[in-house]
């Protein structure tokens, strides 16, 4: 099913790519010459239109004079994922069980990009999906980070063990310091559900639980937060400073 994408790193990530754009909607007025330049060059259709059309199509969304159509986003399977070479010296998963705001999967994006990661795992059933929405929020990042849905998330993990994998689950209770774990071996990091948490099932296959530790009044972080200090605790742990 046709979608719109809409904002300027999203659009123009995409183009870059080469991945598949059926149109692109540009306001008549942008007066952006490297987005025209891009544009012409990608020889994809386009055409000019006034803002109103543009605040149309997208419900009134932060469009910033950009919009394209696309059919829908690519998911792979965990098998394309783990079968490419990893990023860095270890494989580094994302799976996400339960996430339904998109502003959150699209922050996780952005940061799985920076760091690295090799790919994220979303349950087909009750999450958030791959909508515009988190394209925009990714800043194009959607483009570059592999993501995978699933039927079961257990069963997935059960999976990767056997391929060598360690699952790492950021849960509160009975857990230890984030800092403390030697993440030099393949991993998948699972993140909760905003408010709810790992199910027991996912909990159940995790090999650690983790914490970041708080001295403030607000006792918790939200999904994207404490999955950003997490990835890059993973980071600076592969990659020390020489």
């Amino acid at each position: 099913m046709a979608q719109y994408i809409y904002g300027k790193n999203t659009v123009c990530e995409r183009i870059k790519k080469g991945a598949t754009i059926e149109k692109i909607y540009v306001f008549e007025k942008l007066g952006d010459n490297k987005i025209h330049h891009l544009i012409e060059k990608s020889k994809l259709p386009f055409e000019m239109v006034d803002r109103k059309f543009l605040d149309k199509i997208t419900n009134n969304a932060n469009h910033q004079g950009l919009v394209a159509i696309i059919s829908s986003y690519d998911y792979f399977t965990v098998e394309e994922i783990i079968n490419e070479p990893c990023k860095s010296n270890f494989h580094l998963l994302v799976m996400l069980d339960g996430l339904e705001d998109p502003h959150n999967l699209g922050a996780i994006l952005r940061t799985c990009d920076a760091v690295g990661v090799d790919g994220v795992i979303i349950p087909k059933h009750n999450s958030v999906s791959l909508t515009p929405t988190v394209a925009k929020v990714s800043t194009g990042a959607i483009e570059h980070v592999k993501v995978a849905r699933v039927t079961n998330l257990t069963s997935t993990l059960k999976d990767l063990k056997k391929h060598g994998f360690w699952v790492v689950g950021a849960e509160a209770e009975n857990s230890i310091d984030y800092r403390s774990v030697d993440y030099n071996v393949p991993i998948v990091l699972v993140i909760g559900g905003e408010g709810k948490g790992i199910s027991r099932l996912v909990k159940e296959q995790c090999d650690f639980r983790i914490k970041i530790p708080m001295i403030g009044h607000v006792n918790s972080l939200n999904a994207s937060v404490a999955t950003s200090v997490i990835l890059y605790q993973i980071f600076t742990h592969r990659n020390p400073i020489k």
